[in-house]
């Protein structure tokens, strides 16, 4: 006993074991791998025009007067992480636009965003850092509200949704989609 506590009094151990501290509490903030097994499920409504944040000033009598239309639609698939459910880009009667998951199932991670991207959609790896290459263009429709269940996210409304044609789940910690989902246009 008293040949350990010898060892463990001695500079170089002590400094090991500091810096051991800061390198698991750094790999513990940057990985953050309870989010394995934690599940947050949101259950947000259909949106509404008056349930959105828009701009109603650039609204035209024409499509304040609709109903809410689905403009695109799609189904996820897996990248880095298992991804399922489907997307739809609605227009509100207002006119301005939002993204809803719905059914919507993936992985917990850190620094997980909604992207819009005028990225191609392509299966297994080579789709997984396809949405932040230089080459294609994404806007942020913020941080991922639940890794289960059905969101909405709001476009800006100086963005013309008409000019993406994929949404994917993006993990910004690690520049990787967890999955993603062509967008059909309706007809």
């Amino acid at each position: 006993m008293g040949r350990l506590r010898s060892v463990l009094t001695k500079p170089v151990v002590i400094a090991i074991l500091v810096v051991g501290a800061v390198v698991a509490g750094i790999g513990l903030y940057w990985f953050q791998p309870w989010k394995l097994w934690t599940d947050e499920t949101v259950r947000e409504t259909l949106p509404s025009a008056t349930a959105t944040a828009t701009a109603t000033a650039t609204a035209t009598p024409e499509k304040s007067a609709g109903e809410t239309e689905t403009v695109a639609r799609g189904e996820f698939l897996s990248h880095e992480h298992a991804t399922s459910g489907n997307v739809r880009l609605l227009r509100l009667a207002d006119g301005s636009y939002v993204v809803r998951l719905e059914d919507f199932e993936t992985s917990n991670g850190p620094d997980l965003r909604v992207w819009l991207s005028d990225a191609p959609v392509k299966e297994g790896e080579d789709g997984w850092h396809l949405f932040d290459d230089d080459a294609y263009d994404h806007v942020s429709l913020g941080g991922l509200k639940g890794n289960k269940g059905d969101q909405n996210y709001r476009v800006p409304g100086d963005v013309d949704p008409g000019d993406f044609d994929s949404v994917t789940i993006w993990c910004d910690r690690f520049n990787v989609s967890f999955g993603a989902a062509e967008l059909a246009r309706s007809r």
